[in-house]
């Protein structure tokens, strides 16, 4: 019996979770810094798993700021959230946003920006 049930769990396989998809960014240069507006794709099922955040990267990885997402956007898909006071370093002519899941944490793919 207890082989069935072993056989059993191992043939369903683990949950399969999916990072968030970032759709498109824009940036904007402002007095205080950059604004930067992300709009995400992810298949929500609510505070279970959700894109809980997103953030902007340099290249090299370096974080320049973060934007957290604090609730699940289930029925809004897809959704635009902005983050603004980022300072960006002189000379930067693109970033990279890279999105978090609740389940999977930060994704490995990075969506690339072009600065204005």
């Amino acid at each position: 019996m207890r082989a069935v049930i072993l056989g059993m769990l191992l043939a369903a396989g683990p949950a399969l979770a999916h990072d968030a998809v970032i759709d498109g960014a824009t940036a904007r240069s402002g007095s205080s810094g950059w604004s930067f507006s992300v709009t995400l794709t992810h298949a929500e099922t609510g505070w279970d798993d959700y894109a809980d955040g997103w953030r902007v990267e340099t290249e090299s990885g370096e974080v320049l700021g973060t934007r957290v997402l604090a609730h699940p956007h289930e029925n809004e898909q897809p959704f635009t959230r902005s983050l603004s006071g980022v300072i960006v370093p002189d000379g930067t002519s693109a970033v990279w946003i890279r999105a978090r899941t609740s389940v999977d944490g930060w994704a490995e793919d990075r969506f690339q920006l072009e600065l204005p």
